[in-house]
């Protein structure tokens, strides 16, 4: 049985206060508030595994934010000596020891963390020293790929971010255009690797396709915008460019350059006007 994990568990037997599920550690309890309706004796059921208020193992049919082995960004619920207590959706909080914290925490923030079960007390916690957790050995890809980033902490250079669960990279503020929230998930792509094994990384495609396809986002948007014009220019502020093709400044000028040498637009200061050639 997997501690801090879904298992499908087959139902031994049935009592006034819920269910109780085989499993190699013993029979557990699915509590009665968690029995799927029409549930019986001999049925298997997918539930996830913790401890409960008392430290005895129970079952539950909720989805919790994170399991074992995952990271996650968590809303502290209260603080204490010991440590914090995070709400991960379960009715019991987990535990983020104070050795695992490296700083202080107020109720209310959100904290990314790595979940883990300490060897020593079996027990599911938190570690917002999540570094720690991450792959050493050398980023398996290139300048280029494609990667899924989590966002785990922002700094004064820009976001730290955990690049496919497994490598630490950096997006840098000037070149983000659109809020990013602690545990947030994007696409985006590594733009350097660099000696010391950080990623550089961008939401963006970097190189000629990320202009390829700016052009074509661009196009797209001059062809469904009225006589096809766009309020969009090289003197344009970054943050309307952003808001209205979810491009940077300098990707949407390289999308305008790509898409004047092939003579489908016309530019102005404040204005991207497509030609009437390029309407059809």
């Amino acid at each position: 049985m997997l501690l801090g994990d879904f298992n499908e568990l087959e139902v031994a037997r049935e009592v006034d206060f819920g269910l109780y599920l085989t499993s190699d550690d013993g029979d557990l309890l699915l509590p009665r508030k968690y029995v799927p309706l029409g549930t019986g004796v001999g049925d298997r059921l997918r539930v996830f595994v913790y401890r409960d208020s008392e430290d005895r193992l129970i079952a539950t049919t909720l989805e919790p934010f994170v399991r074992v082995g995952q990271f996650a960004a968590l809303t502290v619920r209260d603080v204490t000596p010991a440590g914090a207590f995070l709400d991960w959706g379960l009715e019991k909080d987990l535990f983020l020891p104070y050795r695992n914290q490296r700083r202080n925490l107020r109720p209310g923030e959100r904290v990314t963390v790595f979940v883990y079960l300490d060897e020593t007390t079996d027990r599911i916690v938190a570690s917002a020293k999540w570094e720690w957790f991450l792959s050493d050995k050398p980023y398996p890809g290139k300048e280029g790929d494609a990667a899924e980033l989590f966002i785990a902490e922002e700094t004064d250079l820009g976001y730290k971010a955990i690049v496919d669960g497994t490598h630490q990279g950096l997006l840098y503020h000037n070149e983000v255009f659109k809020p990013l929230r602690l545990g947030n998930v994007h696409p985006g792509y590594v733009r350097q690797v660099r000696p010391d094994g950080k990623l550089d990384l961008t939401l963006q495609r970097p190189g000629y396709g990320e202009a390829l396809a700016a052009a074509e986002t661009l196009l797209t948007a001059l062809r469904n915008a009225p006589n096809g014009q766009l309020p969009l220019g090289d003197k344009s502020e970054p943050d309307d460019i952003y808001r209205r093709l979810g491009m940077s400044k300098k990707v949407f000028k390289k999308a305008l350059g790509a898409l004047y040498k092939q003579s489908l637009v016309d530019l102005a200061p404040e204005h991207t006007r497509l030609r009437e050639s390029a309407l059809e």
